[in-house]
């Protein structure tokens, strides 16, 4: 009896064994699903709003996947003009090489840094802009105006202010 026992303890020690193997595998499936999800495992409204991708999809990284999914998840709150301008932009980088969306991707590295280093100088300009007196402010005004060969819109703080007539002078 005794060694019966043990038989069946070992069984189910390696059921048990199995069992805890099934549910570890079947965990590590479900979390690589959730931070790299196949193309099948999307929701409907996901596949719609992502439809450009489809064909892409399952050779995109994690972290794109990840990206896209946000721009899903954002999708029903767009304005219509939003949501044209997506799904434009997704179809055509869906249409881009490999090597031509690498490029995109260092274009826009550098953009980001150059806009940064842009956006202190204009900050820099627009501080010394502003420490100017109105005359000097104006003249660089119409100073561009020409040199850009088209009309502004008339602001009014940009036209002179007349000169009021001296009192007991009616102007007429």
């Amino acid at each position: 009896m005794l060694s019966s026992l043990r038989i069946v303890s070992r069984r189910l020690a390696a059921l048990l064994g199995v069992v805890a193997f099934v549910c570890s595998a079947t965990l590590a499936l479900a979390a690589s699903q959730k931070d790299n999800p196949s193309w099948a495992t999307l929701s409907p409204p996901q596949r719609e709003v992502l439809a450009p991708l489809a064909g892409e999809w399952d050779k995109l990284t994690p972290d794109q996947k990840k990206q896209w999914l946000g721009v899903a998840k954002r999708y029903p709150k767009m304005t219509p003009t939003g949501k044209k301008r997506v799904q434009t932009r997704m179809q055509k980088w869906a249409e881009l090489t490999p090597a031509q969306r690498e490029e995109a991707r260092e274009n826009y590295r550098k953009m980001q840094k150059n806009s940064r280093r842009k956006q202190k100088d204009l900050s820099k300009e627009w501080s010394e802009y502003q420490s100017l007196p109105p005359q000097e402010r104006q003249k660089l005004v119409h100073e561009m105006d020409k040199s850009s060969g088209r009309k502004l819109a008339k602001d009014p703080r940009r036209e002179p202010v007349p000169e009021a007539a001296p009192s007991g002078e009616s102007g007429k």
